[in-house]
């Protein structure tokens, strides 16, 4: 076993790690945003460098594009679709073979992630009731009672790390509960959905790549276990209504169940995370900007739709062309891969005036794309929104002198970004127990 998961790191990982390092060498500006730990703190400049060399860049492994136009017509044109580790040449089918699928990932089929239509749409009727406006909406109580309770449990400490104790929290539980699955093991789903992040991205070290294997494989298990907990008490749930299909309909094959499910559980949480972190530096960076979500709340969901567009929780993506074809005069040949980096994307001069300005009023801010878009557009993007627009508020409502208190550290992935630490003083002029809300718990959660 450590033997075929040796090859499938040397050939899925470690020869993609050591030809983009040459590229590096060679000044390959695309190969650095891949590798470079100066640029994954900072990508923005260089999204604008490459931006400026063409609408698509011919880039080592890939071509590339930061152009927010060339990004739409690709997620939404029919002649390309979704990236898999099968479709990437060469190297990688060889690594298909000779390591075989040690794990259900989220880059390889079944996932949702990777399937086109009409598979894909098969899938996704199996979830979007759950996630539809309605139902969305529906929600806006429970997540404010949560977000209360969290940050009831937080108000005693004068320093507290912003993603441990709420940002991560509150989207695992929101997610934790409206699947079905055990509030108190939010933590722990935490921890498998980290492992879980390095997975999409390509060029891993051996370490991760093992932490990433780990960390699945050990998700898969306890997902298995819960399937049959299901069985023997159906709810009016999400992962219920999954297994129902697996087991009644014929709709879903074992595999499937599994990808679905886990998907949904981990990606319930991995981007709020980042948005909710993400969204908390900026406006305490932004002291003039939080200034105006104060005295007019209303504008709370295009503050959102800002915070997304300026430091996106999903930096990239990647389509394959179906076949021939030509993206703005740019001939693409059939199986060619184009990586869409949707944060230079959102910071696109065309679309955005003044981009890298920061302002919660930006009347255009709803065009970004951090969610994707056409038939793949994230299908929690709604949920999302409200957990972002509902956390941040009460947040900074209960906690209005909120600051920066140390070093802030992000997360070692690239296709997602976010923080994995922010250390914030307090300072809060609202005693504890001033939000008037219960100071009930739930024997369901875990332990801080």
């Amino acid at each position: 076993m450590a033997l075929r998961r040796r090859i499938r790191w040397v050939v899925r990982h470690g020869l993609i790690r050591r030809t983009v390092q040459r590229q590096v060498r060679a000044g390959d500006l695309g190969s650095r945003l891949m590798i470079d730990p100066a640029i994954r703190e900072n990508p923005f400049p260089y999204y604008d460098e490459l931006r400026a060399q063409g609408r698509i860049v011919t880039s080592g492994l890939a071509l590339m594009s930061a152009h927010h136009d060339v990004c739409l017509a690709l997620l939404r044109g029919p002649d390309f679709g979704q990236m898999r580790l099968g479709q990437i040449p060469g190297i990688l089918r060889l690594g298909m073979k000779l390591g075989g699928r040690a794990v259900l990932g989220p880059i390889e089929p079944p996932s949702m992630l990777v399937t086109d239509p009409p598979v894909h749409t098969r899938y996704r009727k199996l979830v979007t009731r759950a996630f539809s406006t309605r139902a969305i909406a529906a929600m806006r109580p429970r997540i404010q009672e949560i977000a209360e309770e969290l940050l009831d449990e937080i108000a005693g400490a004068p320093t507290v790390d912003l993603v441990q104790r709420y940002a991560s929290l509150l989207p695992a539980t929101v997610i934790a509960e409206m699947l079905g699955a055990p509030v108190a093991m939010r933590r722990q789903f935490l921890e498998w959905g980290a492992g879980a992040a390095l997975s999409l991205d390509l060029g891993l070290s051996y370490r991760d790549f093992r932490r990433s294997e780990r960390d699945l494989a050990a998700l898969h298990r306890w997902m298995l276990g819960h399937f049959d907990e299901i069985r023997r008490a159906r709810r009016d749930d999400v992962l219920s209504a999954l297994v129902t299909a697996h087991d009644e309909g014929g709709q879903l094959t074992l595999d499937e169940l599994s990808s679905i499910a886990m998907l949904l559980l981990a990606a319930g949480f991995e981007t709020t995370v980042n948005l909710l972190g993400n969204g908390a530096v900026l406006l305490m960076r932004h002291s003039d900007q939080l200034d105006v979500l104060r005295t007019q709340p209303q504008r709370w969901p295009g503050a959102v739709e800002e915070i997304l567009r300026y430091d996106s929780p999903v930096q990239r993506t990647g389509r394959v062309a179906l076949h021939d074809t030509e993206v703005a005069g740019h001939p693409v040949r059939a199986g060619s891969l184009i990586v869409l980096l949707l944060g230079g994307a959102n910071r696109d001069p065309d679309v955005f005036p003044d981009p890298n300005r920061f302002d919660v009023q930006r009347p255009e801010a709803d065009q970004n794309v951090a969610f994707s878009s056409g038939v793949h557009y994230c299908v929690g993007a709604a949920l999302a929104r409200l957990e972002g627009e509902v956390g941040l508020q009460t947040l900074f409502r209960r906690f209005p002198d909120l600051a920066l208190y140390g070093a802030l550290h992000r997360r070692p992935t690239r296709v997602l970004r976010g923080y994995d630490a922010i250390p914030v003083r307090l300072c809060s002029r609202t005693a504890t127990g001033t939000s008037g809300h219960s100071r009930t718990r739930s024997s369901s959660r875990d332990a801080m």
